[in-house]
């Protein structure tokens, strides 16, 4: 790691410092020679005298060792992260960074996902991996559909919701422990972090950030790869979405996406 990126490390890992405070302390690593002194005085403004005696205590105690991660500013972080709305500060990684700099496409959907997801999952992955790397949270369903088909057949990203040492949810532990062995793992939570359910909508920004495209399998109406979905739109991303039976309520979403004008992905060969 380089040396913004250690401090950056040790200061995420007090668990006192948010993702708009590291972004602050890379503004100031851009202007001064002195990062500890100007981030002790930037904090001390935001905190006050007592929450920054705090924070020292637990920063001088943060070990780094074994830790593999990567800041805003480092070669390996991808363009087109850098430009979403609270880009990651930090990204804490297992497996190949290299992976960062590849063009992308995220397959998302329900964590109730149907078999209709599992197929149309299943002939979509090796029509894509020789020109994508394959995007999705690991989440059960859909997600980490996408993540195991994409094993087979080429390289995969998993943006995970919690540090890379807890798996979520625990049945993924062997399939989180192949991607890293075989593809990237990344999250923006370091070891030590408890999971908190806003971890997951957070996490969704990224996966919208890294990916040219975004592929939606099924999605009820109110959902995590809707909030997804916004967050590509944003971005001026691609969405393709599968039309399902008007139904059923894990095609509404997807339904809804086609209707408000996102590509109905109707012919596999086409991408």
């Amino acid at each position: 790691m380089t040396k913004l990126t250690d401090f950056l490390v040790k200061c995420r890992m007090t668990g006192m410092v948010s993702n708009q405070i590291l972004l602050k302390i890379i503004k100031i690593s851009l202007k001064s020679d002195n990062l500890e002194l100007q981030t002790r005085l930037m904090l001390e403004k935001e905190w006050g005298l007592d929450k920054l005696n705090q924070f020292l205590l637990l920063l001088e105690s943060q070990d780094c060792k074994n830790i593999k991660a990567i800041n805003y500013l480092d070669e390996e972080y991808p363009q087109t992260l850098r430009t979403i709305y609270n880009p990651p500060a930090l990204l804490f990684f297992e497996g190949n960074i290299a992976l960062l700099k590849t063009e992308c496409v995220a397959i998302i959907g329900s964590r109730e996902a149907t078999n209709y997801s599992f197929r149309c999952i299943s002939a979509l992955v090796p029509r894509l991996v020789n020109r994508y790397t394959i995007v999705s949270g690991l989440a059960n369903g859909a997600d980490s559909m996408a993540n195991e088909e994409a094993l087979v057949y080429g390289k995969t990203i998993a943006v995970l919701g919690s540090s890379l040492n807890q798996a979520f949810p625990s049945k993924n532990r062997h399939l989180q422990r192949e991607i890293a062995r075989n593809g990237l793992l990344i999250t923006e939570y370091p070891v030590g972090d408890s999971i908190q359910p806003w971890h997951f909508p957070q996490r969704n920004r990224i996966i919208a950030g890294l990916s040219q495209k975004i592929i939606v399998t099924e999605a009820k109406l109110k959902s995590g790869s809707m909030i997804t979905v916004d967050l590509a739109l944003e971005n001026g991303r691609e969405v393709l979405a599968l039309p399902g039976q008007v139904d059923s309520e894990l095609s509404r979403g997807c339904n809804s996406l086609i209707e408000q004008g996102a590509i109905p992905l109707i012919d596999f060969d086409s991408l």
